[in-house]
């Protein structure tokens, strides 16, 4: 039955997603002809950000609702009875790489060697994901105030627990990271991309397996953090083209 349920869901999301690109398309054909061209030569990070979008307004409508609630329990349950104790400070420790103070660091470090190398694009685009990030957190999860989960005793507990602030972070600044590295070294995107995705999963993982947060919460998080540089990038190709 959640099999089907999931399918099901996929389907629709990919309907969902094909239908507004080439709504946009269309829109972009009679009306805005400018658009047309930005629209296909970015057709695959278009795609993807439609993608993010819809799963997040999906995940966050069942855990927000209420419908997400008996998988939410079922999974960390799961986790707690089968991933051993002794991989909690391994964890622990993940869960420090995605940390705002670690994560804060890299960023402004990393905008410092781009501004110098001149590369103005990257340098916003890294930096601005970063805050945009750091200000859909706060702001959701104010927003929000969804309670954490308090199956079993865990030190790592504090705050509203929608978003992942964690997973949100770390997704917004290893997708940012991952866009940079393949605009400046094009055989490096597959290796770029394929580690940021290990990173965001580990850190997804991290908070689930302490304790500390729903799956949805990390998914909705993991969403909505790849989301903003896609958009950002997007946003910043559109204002640099010639005029």
């Amino acid at each position: 039955m959640i099999l089907l349920e999931a399918l099901e869901d996929v389907t629709k999301l990919a309907c969902i997603v094909a239908g507004l690109y080439f709504a946009a398309r269309l829109y972009a054909r009679r009306r805005q002809p400018a658009w047309t061209e930005p629209l296909d030569r970015r057709r695959v990070a278009v795609l993807w950000l439609l993608a993010l979008g819809a799963s997040a307004i999906k995940v966050t409508e069942d855990a927000l609702g209420g419908d997400s609630g008996p998988i939410d329990h079922a999974v960390l349950l799961f986790l707690h009875a089968h991933v051993p104790l002794g991989l909690t400070g391994f964890f622990e420790a993940i869960t420090l790489t995605a940390s705002a103070r670690a994560l804060g660091l890299l960023t402004l470090a990393a905008t410092l060697v781009l501004v110098t190398a001149k590369r103005r694009f990257e340098a916003w685009l890294l930096a601005g994901s970063v805050i945009c990030a750091v200000v859909v957190v706060y702001a959701v999860k104010v927003l929000v105030g969804r309670a954490r989960p308090a199956l079993w005793d865990t030190r790592w507990y504090w705050g509203s627990s929608f978003p992942s602030g964690h997973t949100l972070l770390v997704a917004a600044f290893a997708t940012a990271t991952a866009l940079i590295l393949g605009r400046l070294w094009p055989a490096a995107r597959p290796a770029a991309l394929a580690t940021a995705l290990v990173w965001i999963a580990l850190v997804a993982a991290s908070r689930l397996v302490l304790g500390v947060h729903w799956p949805t919460d990390v998914l909705a998080a993991a969403c909505v953090g790849a989301a903003i540089p896609l958009g950002l990038g997007l946003v910043l190709e559109w204002r640099a083209r010639p005029r």
